[in-house]
């Protein structure tokens, strides 16, 4: 019983965040720039009003930037045409058309992978689309300006950490019996080489909101890491979900200049209160919908935007 109440409560509680996200509908559509700066996500149709609701609220902040799509493969019709009301035309790349080379396929490998391949070119976001810019994000623009990679901490002692640490502090607080695939690769970090690569470093940081310097080595580091992650832990427990966000930690974290965003004022919310001066909350799956946090954060920033 207490299961089917809890699922009737997040249905009532997300029915009621998609109708404050509806109003995104009636906002002004973005007029897209090739200035070199690309807001990239993977999405279908059961996240289309999320995800306008995210990708409108952060280049309103930005004010630069074009929009490139990863369809996963359930877009519409109508959805494209609403995107490409909205969006200014985005690009919408199908993901069948992703090739993964040695990488694992599945769990968002074809959204990093994309990302990767879009660097080479072009300054790269990788945008959630359950988040919410609520306010100026100033190191969001320094970090283009300086062509510095950047990610959202995974929580406030996230830091950037040589593999040797890394291995330790993952094995100190690793639970009894079967761990999920990122403690497990993190046990075995230390044990991580790659030629031409000395002094590794990694950051346990979220892959909803990422950007990505230009970088003409492309997919280079991502699959060098996936080959001796899948030597160091095994094929199956490398393709489990989970792997795609390490990669994405490890290849911001050896960028040059990488930086960890201010955990106080870009989030993940936990169903805590959002400070005042909070500039970007990524709405994490558990607590999504509690407290009407998120359809309060959606109401206030389309009234933004109709402004």
């Amino acid at each position: 019983m207490l299961m089917v109440r809890d699922k009737l409560m997040r249905l009532l509680r997300e029915g009621h965040f998609l109708r404050a996200a509806r109003g995104i509908l009636h906002t002004p559509p973005i007029r897209a720039a090739d200035d070199g700066v690309i807001l990239f996500s993977m999405i279908g149709t059961k996240v289309l009003l999320p995800y306008l609701v995210a990708v409108k609220s952060l280049h309103a902040q930005l004010h630069c930037g074009r929009v490139v799509i990863l369809d996963d493969g359930t877009l519409t019709a109508g959805d494209k045409a609403v995107l490409a009301q909205h969006l200014d035309n985005p690009r919408v790349i199908p993901i069948a058309a992703v090739e993964t080379g040695p990488c694992p396929r599945g769990g968002t490998w074809e959204r990093l992978l994309t990302i990767l391949d879009l660097r080479r070119d072009a300054y790269v976001i990788q945008l959630d689309s359950d988040t919410v810019t609520l306010g100026p994000v100033p190191e969001i623009t320094a970090a283009i300006a300086a062509a510095r990679s950047f990610t959202l901490r995974g929580g406030t002692d996230a830091e950037l950490l040589p593999l040797p640490e890394v291995s330790a502090r993952a094995r100190a607080t690793a639970g009894p019996g079967r761990v999920h695939v990122q403690s497990a690769i993190e046990q075995a970090m230390e044990q991580v080489a790659i030629p031409g690569h000395p002094d590794l470093r990694y950051a346990r940081g979220c892959s909803g909101f990422a950007g990505f310097a230009p970088a003409a080595t492309g997919r280079d580091l991502a699959e060098a890491f996936s080959g001796d992650a899948e030597r160091l832990i095994g094929r199956q427990r490398w393709e489990e979900w989970g792997s795609e966000q390490v990669t994405s930690n490890f290849v911001i974290a050896n960028d040059p200049g990488a930086l960890l965003l201010p955990y106080d004022r870009y989030m993940n919310y936990w169903n805590e209160p959002i400070a005042s001066g909070t500039g970007f909350a990524h709405f994490v799956g558990t607590y999504r919908f509690h407290g009407g946090a998120y359809a309060a954060a959606a109401r206030q920033v389309i009234a933004q935007l109709k402004r």
